[in-house]
């Protein structure tokens, strides 16, 4: 019998497709994944018991009877955990649950934006986010970046500049805290900037802080949306700080904005269970977890920076992030990653090129991201010692690891 085959014409434009999963490298730091150790699995389990017993008869009922926001439990965790830590006064109807941060932003994205707008981003960013303004049709300019995040002279001017072409951007995109991927987090003084620049040129703020609660110092400055909620749409995650499998975000937001995502919302709830489990353990736990987890985290980034510096030397500049789960490195201008990215995948080193992560890909050929939480401790050595060689015999640099001349190739 022959298969059928689709003809193009069935599949509307848009990315390649793609390719089957074939595994994870070996020394794998891509992606956001987080610590395996860490991961609570018999009290997950036990509480993922103990409510479907309890309360398994509401599965029968979309969103548990609950409403389309979401699980009750949790957006009122929500909503005091970002009192607490945050600076946010909302209650649980400001906040509506999402399958992930992802979904929080593809639901802002397509509450905002059309094709042919503008939205400002940072220079470096999220790839996700950059891919997704691209996939709608939207321009994403980037504004230059420090090591306290946006700079503000910069991102005046390029207001100033939009406007004079009658242009006004949609949103600023920013990740004000533990940013992505320099780790950076936004002085207060800089924060209530950006809030005037945005009221003085009528551009809202969409602020994602999905790495806060894995910042290594406690007290960062209040989220923006604590500091003015009428200017800003807020998104979160619990992803980096439970699990990335679990698929729990959420967006903050005033009833005007909410209630626009809400009819753009057509899924029929996220994860009940996984909400209803993240509410009663983050509830007990959250404090103690996040702890433990952050010095898990700082233990691996201490052990990826002494690796990085014994193997490259002084041909990496290393971005030490104030938090998370990610490293960003420059390498000298000369280098192109994109030359090895492959390669390296081929031999079981798998990183993140930086123009994946610029609006501009150019401007960072020379950097990538690493992402240390996955691997224990032994393999970040040894698959940072690869990247060095592999990166070697394609580029020439570095000359010198763990202070030995690199054979030729």
């Amino acid at each position: 019998m022959t298969e059928f085959q689709y003809p193009d014409s069935f599949s509307r434009s848009g990315p390649e497709p793609a390719g089957r999963f074939t595994g994870l490298p070996r020394y794998n730091f891509v992606y956001g994944h987080n610590d395996p150790a860490q991961i609570p699995a018999d009290e997950l389990a036990d509480i993922a018991a103990d409510i479907l017993r309890t309360h398994g008869s509401s599965l029968a009922m979309y969103h548990l009877g609950h409403g389309p926001q979401g699980y009750l439990g949790l957006r009122e965790f929500v909503a005091g955990k970002l009192g607490r830590s945050r600076g946010i006064d909302c209650v649980a109807d400001d906040v509506v649950l999402t399958s992930g941060s992802l979904q929080g932003m593809d639901l802002v994205n397509e509450t905002f934006l059309e094709p042919g707008d503008t939205a400002i981003v940072e220079s470096f960013t999220y790839g996700g986010a950059i891919t997704k303004l691209q996939r709608l049709g939207v321009e994403a300019i980037g504004a230059p970046l420090d090591a306290d995040g946006i700079r503000m002279d910069d991102l005046a001017s390029l207001l100033e500049t939009l406007r004079g072409r009658g242009t006004t951007p949609k949103f600023i995109y920013t990740i004000p805290t533990v940013q992505n991927p320099t780790g950076s987090i936004m002085p207060l003084e800089r924060r209530h900037r950006l809030l005037e620049l945005s009221a003085e040129f009528g551009v809202p703020i969409f602020e994602d802080e999905c790495y806060t609660d894995l910042a290594w110092q406690d007290g960062a400055p209040p989220a923006l949306y604590g500091l003015d909620p009428t200017r800003v749409i807020h998104i979160g995650s619990f992803s980096k700080s439970l699990a990335p499998a679990l698929r729990v975000g959420y967006i903050v937001g005033s009833w005007d904005v909410l209630s626009r995502v809400l009819a753009r919302k057509t899924d029929a709830g996220s994860g009940a269970i996984e909400q209803m489990v993240i509410a009663e353990y983050f509830g007990r736990n959250f404090e103690t977890h996040v702890a433990t987890l952050k010095a898990a985290l700082k233990r691996k980034l201490d052990v990826i920076v002494d690796a990085l510096e014994r193997e490259f030397g002084t041909t990496a500049e290393l971005f030490v992030p104030k938090g998370g789960i990610f490293i960003w490195l420059k390498l000298p201008d000369h280098v192109d990653v994109r030359t090895f990215a492959q390669s390296a995948l081929d031999q079981g080193v798998a990183f993140n090129p930086g123009p994946d992560w610029a609006c501009d890909p150019e401007a960072a050929k020379n950097y990538m991201r690493l992402c240390f939480a996955l691997p224990d401790e032994d393999v970040i050595r040894e698959g940072v010692a690869k990247l060095a060689r592999i990166c070697f015999e394609h580029t020439g640099v570095p000359e010198r690891s763990a202070n030995v001349v690199q054979p030729p190739g």
